[in-house]
């Protein structure tokens, strides 16, 4: 611990990414990436010409980005905010929106950046528990508040809420912004951008890292009323002008446009998502419903979580288990390729008696 560090640095937990080895042959199905290419488009519109062009300063308000994003969503481009990866966007929002007098209300359960966040910039929060069966019960967020956050699908259980669900609770929240973070909602839910233009204190948060295949390049964005945006571009525009370069705004543009390419990619993910549930389940797994492009799993009794995640390491398959309270009995399965799962299975088969 160095003496010139703050207080606050000495007190912080930061967030611990997935692990991310350099050892050739893994299977690494850890960290919730895409096991398929981007769009064949991206690398058309990395030529020479775009890298000479890197001399040069990026459009500050990524404006050709915001405008095939609004395009996606029929929204308008200063409903649009774009950012290095959702995890900055969602960076800015804090600061932007829930800095209050009141706690900012999130799952227990949920997506372990956001107390880091908190702790960072001296947020009140308070953590909601997830029912018996690792839900969202949104009618427990129908109390004052600073603001609402969740994920949806959640991590690291995947569960979805309808869309239904998180209108009623925008009826009758009105007075903080709610902001969904739609990290993984191409694999199986509704997102709430539908919802954005009905009411101006939703906030919605995307990545073009799993279901675009972008991991590598840091994009993310955010949806909602021109005001919300303005709030985002204030914190950015305070911290640093040009946050995405050139070559990740046209990879990005291309990525969202190839729309045929997206759903081919979605659709194998989803496939062999079930498949591998169906499997998991018929080897005695508990195996929790998911809308994202990972499992949520619990093996066997006669079986731990957290030993049979270090013999697959042996065996160079990585997945993700959490030492947590309520879910030290899981492992969280990424979706890797139908050949990569199939060898998972194999595997399972194999150390399971």
């Amino acid at each position: 611990m160095s003496r010139y560090w703050s207080e606050l640095v000495r007190q912080l937990t930061p967030y611990v990414p997935g692990e991310q080895p350099k050892i050739e042959g893994l299977i690494k199905l850890n960290t919730n990436e895409s096991p398929y290419p981007p769009s064949p488009r991206v690398r058309e519109v990395l030529t020479a010409e775009a890298v000479d062009q890197l001399r040069l300063y990026p459009d500050p308000n990524s404006s050709r980005l915001k405008s095939a994003i609004a395009d996606y969503y029929g929204l308008r481009p200063e409903q649009v905010f774009v950012g290095n990866g959702s995890d900055e966007v969602l960076a800015f929002a804090f600061m932007a929106f829930f800095k209050q007098n009141k706690a900012l209300l999130y799952p227990e359960i949920s997506y372990s950046f956001y107390p880091v966040y908190c702790q960072l910039l001296g947020i009140e929060a308070e953590r909601l528990p997830l029912t018996e069966d690792l839900r969202i019960d949104l009618n427990d967020y129908r109390r004052d508040n600073g603001g609402i956050i969740f994920p949806n699908p959640n991590a690291p259980t995947g569960r979805a809420l309808p869309l239904e669900d998180i209108e009623a609770l925008l009826k009758t929240n009105t007075d903080s912004v709610v902001l969904i973070d739609e990290a993984y909602v191409d694999f199986g839910a509704d997102s709430a951008a539908a919802l954005v233009d009905k009411y101006p204190n939703l906030l919605v948060t995307q990545t073009l890292s799993k279901s675009r295949s972008l991991a590598g390049l840091r994009l993310g964005f955010a949806l909602g009323s021109a005001e919300l945006v303005e709030g985002l571009e204030r914190v950015k525009n305070s911290f640093n002008s040009y946050p995405v370069d050139r070559l990740a705004e046209a990879a990005a543009c291309v990525a969202i446009e190839d729309r045929a390419y997206f759903e081919q990619c979605r659709e194998k993910v989803i496939q062999t998502r079930e498949w591998t549930r169906e499997q998991l389940t018929d080897m005695g797994f508990e195996v929790i419903p998911s809308a994202a492009n990972f499992l949520f799993a619990r093996p066997p009794t006669s079986a731990k979580a957290a030993d049979l995640a270090l013999q697959l390491r042996e065996r160079r398959i990585l997945v993700r288990h959490f030492d947590k309270p309520r879910i030290v009995e899981y492992l969280r399965i990424s979706i890797g390729s139908e050949s990569e799962m199939s060898q998972l299975i194999e595997t399972l088969k194999e150390l399971l008696p």
